[in-house]
């Protein structure tokens, strides 16, 4: 899916640099100008295309992060779970050695 979202947005910059120089050079049928002009929306292509792929980058980094945390979150789901029910025991244990000193 990556792969043709990444054609698809070099398609798009291709489309707009063709575009542009064809406007610049019909209209003013000036080839500097048209150059000119075709190279600044090339740029602004590529930085359009970068940005998308720091974008990307960003949101793989976020569910890595997410990741990590529902894993740590379940570490410590589980380490809390061991420690209250070793306490209710310990409570439990307790609670049965002093019944067992009342009924004597």
């Amino acid at each position: 899916m990556d792969d043709y979202d990444n054609r698809k947005d070099i398609v798009f910059a291709i489309i707009l640099v063709i575009s542009t120089l064809a406007m610049v050079v019909r209209l003013w049928q000036d080839w500097i100008v048209a150059v000119s002009t075709g190279f600044m929306m090339l740029s602004l292509a590529c930085l359009i295309l970068s940005l998308c792929k720091k974008i990307e980058s960003l949101e793989k980094s976020i569910a890595a992060r997410e990741r990590t945390m529902r894993i740590n979150l379940d570490a410590v789901t589980q380490s809390v779970n061991k420690r209250c029910d070793d306490m209710a025991n310990d409570v439990e244990v307790v609670i049965d050695t002093l019944s067992r000193r009342v009924y004597r």
